[in-house]
């Protein structure tokens, strides 16, 4: 019998009744004319009487994109993964309708081994549902990850349908949507078509007074500080007060009323060419076929303002640095033990190596223990494991390991020490699993 039957709800016998079920539902875009909720309510509800579960409830995320946000960052299903005893199993009507990426699939089986719950994938154009119980073999996990990363390509390809649709606007200087630069608002444009931007009266002499204190010799962080005291909302709250909306929202798991200043915040706003007025993509002005910059609103700051203050950010970033990589190996594959979040690739000033860092502080929130450790060090550990547990000697990439479901965990390192802590790294530290499950050196 394949691995993805109706089996694995025999363990629900012992309570009286059949199994509970949590539909889930997901749409990226909402519209008057949407089908898209009803066909998935509807298949979730044959593949339910099919294998006899009862759908106690159902969480409906519409208008939420699955590229953009893990399961555990959605309002209503991130409110149902807080209380895994409400019910046994999570029916959905395809695998694009959780994920849109293996490290999302990886995260999510890793959640359904923890607290016991299968996870169902409807896929209506099969006999039989996906069905991944706690206790799934490595078939079953392999065809999710497959499937994910076909659904994360996907992805991928309508990504670069709207990056295409979106040039016309950028040629022309218009505003296409998305977050507006902090400093601006947008208006309509004067030709009558579409929009552009114009200074926001409460956040453009924000923009100001923070020029005036680099140059004044404050921090980032200091700066980041006094912003904080003042009440100052971030772009993005900034961006939902304009919209009508609310401040705060759902980020790495945690609720936020409003979002925190942080000194990379600050660094994204200073250093934007935005501040010019020119249209930016990809954080690169935007260029008219004369080579002259595309304007898209007024500037806030002179170019000769503009380039002295990126010379006075220069100025402080100077440092031995080890050659950034496009890509950092682990990056979706190296989480802190600490707070579960992702650590990334941070340099260090006067070293010729970096580190892998837990980044709690960057994205507004606090670690009880956060982790680092030696990029090479634990790219080389990462490399040896996959290698091992694969039984391969090839070449290791990070497709590969998002792919096969890799994640390694670090926890946090003692302080002080000897010379042996520059040996290599504390393998104690770490932890190195597939598809969610811990995989043990071999004797």
């Amino acid at each position: 019998m394949p691995e993805h039957s109706p089996e694995p709800f025999q363990s629900a016998s012992a309570r009286i009744g059949p199994p509970r079920a949590l539909a889930a539902v997901r749409l990226s875009t909402l519209t008057t004319v949407t089908t898209s909720p009803g066909r998935q309510r509807a298949a979730i509800q044959v593949r339910a009487e099919q294998l006899g579960l009862e759908l106690i409830a159902e969480a409906a995320d519409l208008g939420v994109s699955a590229h953009k946000s893990s399961p555990f960052e959605r309002p209503s299903l991130s409110a149902w993964l807080q209380r895994p005893s409400a019910y046994d199993a999570i029916v959905w009507s395809h695998v694009d309708r959780a994920v849109r990426s293996v490290a999302h699939m990886s995260q999510l089986i890793e959640w359904g081994r923890q607290h016991a719950t299968t996870l169902v994938f409807g896929m209506p154009e099969e006999h039989q549902p996906l069905v991944v119980s706690p206790q799934a073999g490595g078939n079953v996990i392999r065809r999710c990850m497959d499937l994910a990363y076909a659904a994360e390509q996907e992805a991928r390809a309508i990504s670069a349908r709207l990056t295409g649709a979106h040039e016309a606007l950028r040629a022309a200087g218009r505003y296409g949507g998305g977050l507006v630069p902090f400093g601006y608002r947008k208006a309509p444009h004067p030709s009558g078509v579409g929009w552009c931007l114009v200074p926001d009266p409460e956040t453009a002499d924000v923009v100001r007074l923070v020029v005036h204190d680099v140059h004044a010799g404050l921090s980032l962080v200091a700066i980041a500080g006094k912003l904080e005291e003042a009440g100052i909302p971030v772009p993005r709250d900034r961006h939902a007060q304009l919209q009508g909306r609310p401040m705060g929202g759902r980020r790495h798991g945690r609720d936020f009323e409003r979002f925190r200043w942080t000194a990379g915040s600050l660094s994204k706003i200073l250093r934007t060419p935005a501040l010019m007025g020119h249209r930016v993509h990809k954080g690169e002005t935007v260029r008219g076929a004369d080579g002259s910059p595309v304007l898209i609103g007024p500037s806030l700051l002179t170019e000769e303002e503009f380039q002295a203050l990126q010379h006075i950010l220069d100025a402080r970033s100077n440092g031995i640095h080890p050659k950034r990589r496009a890509t950092s190996l682990l990056i979706g594959i190296a989480h802190c033990t600490g707070c579960n979040g992702r650590m990334y690739f941070a340099t260090r000033k006067a070293y010729s190596y970096g580190d892998y860092a837990c980044r709690a502080s960057a994205r507004g929130t606090t670690c009880p223990a956060p982790a680092a450790i030696r990029a090479s060090w634990l790219d080389d550990y990462t490399v040896s494991r996959y290698r091992e547990a694969f039984a391969t000697d090839g070449e290791v990439t990070r497709e590969q390991l998002l792919k096969d479901g890799v994640r390694v965990t670090v926890a946090k390192g003692r302080s002080g020490g000897g010379p042996d802590r520059l040996a290599g790294p504390d393998t104690s530290r770490l932890t190195f699993s597939i598809g969610g499950l811990p995989r043990q050196r071999q004797p």
